[in-house]
């Protein structure tokens, strides 16, 4: 029993870091902007003085940024991936191929985006623009399925999924907000408002969702137990 445990890699850490490491970049981005003058100072998670782009487009916060967050993309795949892996049943079938293709897909659009912020073009720009869009879109889908799996198979405690529900509804709803925002608000400067402060809410969501699922996959205990031959290394 020892020698098992002494064998064995848990990977909750893995959705641990992914989590963190975006709520560093982003944050630490903002803060050296601020002091560079790039942005105003203010709490854009309800002032909306500044999108998440641009607070990481300039100077300093911008290479620190992309110097965490592409990393940071690596994680989520590296997420994705094993969740397939995760939510096998008993007879060893896999959670389907949607799951863990939507999420390696998101995983990619973040890494573009990173890549390319900061850089001038139309190609960039878009590249920037439908990065983080699909990012949040394909990312959101395969949390749903990554749920319903979940639950199906019984592998977190329905209290924590039911959580992970509210933010996905409260993903859904923002989004939802940003459309009505940007169909139904006139004013220029007061629709850009509304849709920075949604942005920096969605994100706050996105790394709640995955703090939740490093929860769960150590209550799970799931992790990765190395053999030689017969016997754990």
């Amino acid at each position: 029993m020892v020698m098992r445990e002494r064998g064995f890699i848990p990977l909750w850490p893995l959705p641990l870091a992914a989590a963190l490491l975006l709520l560093i970049a982003t944050h630490v981005a903002l803060w050296l902007s601020i002091r560079a003058g790039h942005v105003p100072a203010c709490v854009p998670y309800w002032e909306g003085c500044t999108s998440i782009s641009r607070a990481a487009r300039h100077g300093l916060g911008n290479h620190l940024f992309r110097l965490l967050v592409i990393p940071c993309a690596v994680l989520h795949g590296a997420t994705w991936w094993l969740a397939g892996r995760w939510l096998r049943d008993r007879a060893g079938i896999a959670a389907g191929r949607w799951m863990p293709a939507l999420g390696l897909l998101s995983a990619s659009a973040l890494a573009i985006y990173a890549t390319f912020l900061g850089t001038e073009g139309d190609i960039y720009g878009f590249l920037r623009r439908y990065g983080v869009t699909v990012y949040f879109g394909f990312g959101f889908l395969a949390q749903l399925l990554l749920m319903r799996r979940a639950r199906v198979l019984r592998r977190m405690p329905p209290a924590l999924l039911k959580v992970m529900a509210v933010l996905c509804g409260a993903m859904l709803g923002l989004g939802v907000g940003n459309v009505v925002a940007g169909a139904l608000v006139a004013d220029d400067s007061l629709r850009d408002r509304i849709e920075n402060a949604l942005e920096w809410q969605l994100g706050l969501l996105l790394v709640g969702w995955y703090l939740l699922l490093a929860r769960g996959w150590w209550r799970e205990r799931f992790g990765l137990r190395l053999y030689r031959g017969e016997e754990p290394l």
